[in-house]
């Protein structure tokens, strides 16, 4: 595999149980470190589906995903969980927040589980709680009274702000997000991208993109069509 790889995926095959037909199948698919990827697809078409397993969250039921040039899908489950601690930035369709923790607590939240984002989001010399502070401030989320409140009294767009400084903090090498703009007005979605690329260029950070909005997609360094990769003649 290419030094320069983030991600390669090799016959990939998932389906969700036995019995049932295969939704993925996917040959090959390769990204470089620090791409800025477009993916799209039609509302279940798979593409979260694919992220999921690109994350190890769910594993194929065939073939292999390296990430970084780990076999993520050969680590244990409680490897899979550090390895995508340390090295993968999650920005959810449906976000994934804590609801009783505050602002805050959600976006510092990955440094407690992972040391190694710690280590990054502190190394300038700031606190983790300021470099929480910069990203919400990229945001327009840097409030006082704001950050201290539960995120269940935020509304959609603020909770989705919050998700999105969640996944960058501490500058993991890659940065997966599923539908990340679906819930920003349009001025608030040039913000967002703005931030999202411009953290990404600084850490070299792979940002794989995935919507169905194909105006953002000349964005975008590449895009690739879902179910032009998949080989399935019809993904349910």
């Amino acid at each position: 595999m290419p030094q320069t790889a983030a991600i390669e995926v090799k016959d990939l095959r998932f389906r969700w149980r036995t019995g049932l037909p295969e939704v993925l199948r996917i040959t090959s698919l390769e990204v470089a470190r620090g791409e800025r990827i477009f993916i799209r697809g039609a509302s279940g078409s798979g593409k979260s589906t694919l992220l999921a397993l690109l994350a190890g969250v769910n594993l194929p039921t065939g073939g292999d995903v390296e990430i970084l040039g780990e076999t993520v899908n050969r680590l244990s489950s409680a490897g899979r969980d550090h390895f995508r601690s340390d090295h993968i930035g999650f920005i959810f369709q449906l976000f994934n927040l804590i609801p009783y923790l505050s602002v805050m607590d959600n976006v510092t939240l990955p440094c407690r589980f992972s040391r190694l984002r710690k280590e990054k989001a502190t190394a300038s010399g700031n606190s983790l709680q300021a470099e929480a502070m910069r990203l919400l401030a990229h945001l327009d989320m840097a409030d006082e009274a704001l950050i201290h409140r539960p995120v269940v009294e935020l509304s959609v767009g603020q909770q989705q702000r919050v998700a999105t400084a969640r996944a960058l903090i501490g500058a993991p090498e890659i940065i997966i997000a599923d539908e990340p703009t679906s819930a920003l007005d349009s001025e608030m979605r040039q913000v967002f991208l703005h931030l999202l690329f411009q953290e990404c260029e600084e850490t070299g950070s792979t940002l794989l993109f995935v919507s169905h909005d194909r105006q953002l997609e000349h964005l975008f360094e590449r895009h690739i069509a879902l179910d032009e990769i998949n080989r399935l003649e019809q993904v349910v």
